[in-house]
């Protein structure tokens, strides 16, 4: 029997492409179509749900079966397509705004349940479809249209709120990085139950730059650290920074400096069950420590969809009801004449 192969080709729509030249949503379109065909997974067997916003145009993108639903309710769409029909690969493209403001219930109790789906989390911290008010990630104090004063509120920070609905797998990507986002978005792909990614993104039109402090090349180093699980936490330009325990607390040191050695760099476990650690990896904001890369946590744990199905199954081998219509029929049943 021999095995199809596919190429990122065969996971493209033939719609034209309808995002502001320049947004960060290209370079996330073009890493899922790589990962896809790298996965192997045929597109009759994907299905992509969107919400509703920018990212959540690349259903029309993906040659594969597609739902564009309405706004934030994604993950609840794919939470019955992937319980109906577990066989398939379930993703969803959805922002900050669509997923975390009026879809935020959904997605907490998505990732609570450990659905076996794959959500595309485009956080550019603004609405770009409806032109530029803050969205549930902005930072406090920021300007705006809806916001001309400054926003007076705290923002959601993804990270934080997967792994206090007791997310399982969480990682990390910026748009840009074609180079490296595939092989994360495959990790994503392979892991059993949901998988949240979320993908720094730029939108060059209503907030442009906005992540420019971490992702422009000449501090990108310095300011970001790409986690590989297994491996020491090192960064930096001339790869002589780390990650160390102070206390309770995460630091970044210089190797060789301080007395510190490669010997005290922590090396990444993604797969402890205790997200200590994970969340404070994830929460390093690119200040007094670099912004996380990769995957940060991916551990294993009963999935919803498979977990139904096994209920289902038992249910079924301790009744004899098959059918609606015998299920109907059951019990006590009369004619009126």
């Amino acid at each position: 029997m021999t095995t199809m192969k596919y190429e990122a080709k065969d996971y493209k729509s033939g719609q034209l492409v309808r995002w502001c030249p320049g947004c960060g949503d290209f370079g996330v379109l073009s890493s899922v179509h790589k990962a896809m065909s790298e996965i192997g997974v045929a597109p009759h067997n994907i299905a992509m749900i969107s919400g509703i916003g920018c990212s959540s145009r690349m259903t029309y993108y993906m040659n594969t079966y597609g739902f564009h639903t309405i706004h934030g309710r994604a993950a609840a769409i794919a939470t019955g397509v992937k319980t109906a029909n577990p066989d398939l690969s379930v993703w969803v493209a959805t922002g900050d705004g669509d997923c975390l403001a009026i879809g935020g219930n959904h997605f907490i109790h998505a990732v609570r349940r450990n659905v076996d789906i794959n959500i595309l989390l485009m956080n550019n911290k603004i609405y770009g479809l409806t032109k530029g008010q803050y969205s549930p990630t902005s930072s406090r104090g920021f300007v705006c249209k809806s916001s001309p004063y400054g926003t007076v509120e705290d923002p959601f920070r993804p990270a934080e709120l997967t792994i206090g609905a007791r997310g399982q797998f969480f990682a990390r990507i910026i748009d840009s990085d074609i180079k490296n986002a595939p092989d994360i978005l495959k990790q994503a792909a392979n892991h059993k139950g949901t998988s949240v990614v979320e993908v720094i993104l730029n939108c060059v039109i209503f907030n442009d730059r906005i992540n420019e402090s971490i992702t422009s090349k000449d501090v990108r180093s310095d300011r970001t650290i790409s986690l590989v699980h297994g491996e020491k936490m090192i960064f930096g330009k001339d790869n002589n920074k780390g990650i160390v325990r102070e206390g309770f607390n995460l630091k970044a040191i210089t190797i060789g400096e301080g007395g510190y050695t490669l010997g005290d760099v922590l090396v990444h476990d993604a797969t402890t069950t205790d997200p200590t650690v994970h969340l404070k990896l994830a929460l390093m904001d690119g200040n007094e420590l670099p912004v996380a890369l990769g995957v940060i946590r991916s551990v294993d744990a009963p999935v919803y969809d498979e977990e139904v199905k096994k209920q289902i199954a038992n249910v079924q081998a301790k009744k004899s009801t098959r059918t609606l219509k015998e299920f109907l029929m059951a019990g006590d049943v009369w004619e009126i004449k």
